[in-house]
């Protein structure tokens, strides 16, 4: 089957992934869940430990000056 138009082909598409699903999410593995937690919540403190306090400020003042950019267009 071919369609032409994309909001039909769009719509077919959607159409057949909830077939698929069912609807519902698949189930999260509760030990890849606690391994990601682990990593994700020690990362921003070591990379901080390891950077030296002019480093930091180096990136801070880049931050903000990107900041302040973004806020005058």
């Amino acid at each position: 089957m071919v369609l032409a138009d994309p909001n039909r082909r769009a719509k077919a598409t959607v159409d057949a992934i909830d077939a698929l699903l069912d609807g519902t999410p698949p189930a999260k593995d509760p030990e890849r869940v606690e391994r990601g937690k682990l990593g994700g919540s020690k990362g921003g403190k070591l990379r901080a430990e390891k950077l030296s306090p002019e480093r930091r400020s180096e990136i801070a003042k880049q931050a903000a000056t990107a900041r302040w950019r973004r806020s005058q267009t």
